[in-house]
């Protein structure tokens, strides 16, 4: 287990400031009168504002807030994970392992390190203290990437397991959001050592399509099944594509920092609670992050590993096996698709928590105090 400090080099910053400054921009596109304003991807006002922001970007000062924290790598299966590992100053924390998704990295959770690992001095208690490990999945941020496909998402579990194992937790909990979130439950249904998990994002289509099912539902909960229908309608052309043609896409996000850009941009706009949710800082971080480490074909690679694994699967995933551990939900109402209770319920016998809140799908980078708060909440109902 080796100690890792980031530190791009200054050709490579050089070289994407020359590259930023060499644009050749597309045309405005066009909409028609139905389509509001970056229904077809990101505006190009927007798009150049942000890029002419990346080109006088600080990123020694952003690379310097990342390297407060302790990181280390450590070969697993194969692969160098690459992850933060903070030690509470309080005895007797809790293991906490929290897993990121797409488009992201552990650097997603940065706002909430602190809070989490030493709560006496951000509003908590003793009791809340949590020992905090950040791994960034194969393939993404700073992690290396793996040269073969089978990088499915019981893979990734087995890792966290071994990375915890070796860390010296015999017991711990897990935390996920996104892609994160499903590696959350594949380790709480695969290690004995994951004794209760906490998600901030879930899918819950209807068991049927049985309309006694839907008479049931109040309208909060009709309107979310309606929104996860127009999202996987007219918002997951994203995971299709790199479920079925990932290197594809690599070769342009690879060459083009713009296209790095505009391509994680649509998600933190329209995924976000609102387009001002996530600071001008935030999205030219995880920009940074992808481009310097050339991870947008890798981690688009993730998805065409798990591809019968994801609801654009030509044949239905099947459904995951019923979760008798403890479980947590923060609910964020302005996701994509929030979860519906009533058809949450009968996949995990033992809800201790569910908790709703304003907010998008980033919610540790949006909302960071909520998430820290809900989490502590989490953490009590265990407790209880």
């Amino acid at each position: 287990m080796k100690p890792f400090s980031i530190n791009v080099p200054d050709a490579a910053i050089d070289d994407l400031r020359a590259r930023l400054g060499a644009v050749r921009w597309p045309d405005e596109g066009r909409r028609d009168e139905h389509q509001g304003p970056g229904q077809r991807g990101p505006e190009l006002s927007r798009v150049r504002d942000l890029a002419g922001r990346w080109a006088d970007f600080d990123w020694r000062a952003a690379e310097a807030r990342l390297n407060r924290f302790p990181q280390f790598v450590e070969e697993i299966d194969g692969v160098a994970v690459h992850f933060f590992h903070v030690r509470s100053p309080h005895e007797g924390a809790t293991p906490i392992v929290l897993t990121h998704g797409w488009p992201g990295s552990a650097a997603d959770f940065v706002d909430v390190v602190e809070p989490l690992t030493d709560p006496t001095a951000h509003g908590g208690a003793p009791e809340d203290a949590f020992h905090v490990v950040l791994p960034d999945i194969p393939g993404f941020g700073f992690s290396g990437k793996p040269t073969a496909g089978g990088w499915t998402i019981p893979r990734v579990a087995g890792a966290w397991s071994l990375l915890m194992e070796r860390l010296g937790y015999e017991r711990y909990i897990a935390q996920g959001g996104d892609l994160g979130a499903w590696i959350t439950e594949a380790l709480l249904t695969t290690d004995p050592a994951a004794e209760a998990a906490h998600v901030n994002f879930l899918v819950t289509p209807p068991p049927s399509d049985d309309p006694d099912v839907m008479s049931t539902l109040d309208p909060t909960s009709l309107a979310r099944l309606e929104s996860l229908g127009a999202f996987m309608a007219d918002g997951s052309a994203y995971m299709a594509l790199q479920a079925t043609r990932p290197q594809t896409l690599a070769y342009a996000l690879t060459d083009s920092p713009v296209g790095q850009l505009a391509w994680l941009l649509e998600k933190y706009h329209s995924w976000a609670a609102g387009p001002d949710s996530l600071t001008v800082q935030q999205i030219l971080t995880h920009a940074s992050i992808a481009w310097f480490t050339q991870s947008a074909g890798s981690a688009a690679h993730f998805y065409a590993d798990n591809a019968a694994l994801l609801p654009t699967a030509p044949v239905p995933p099947p459904a995951p096996p019923v979760q008798e551990k403890p479980f947590g939900v923060g609910v964020y109402r302005e996701d994509p698709a929030p979860p519906i209770r009533a058809f949450a319920e009968p996949g995990y016998r033992r809800l201790v928590h569910w908790a709703e809140h304003d907010g998008g799908h980033f919610a540790p980078m949006e909302v960071p105090s909520t998430f820290v708060s809900d989490l502590r909440r989490f953490r009590a109902a265990l407790s209880a």
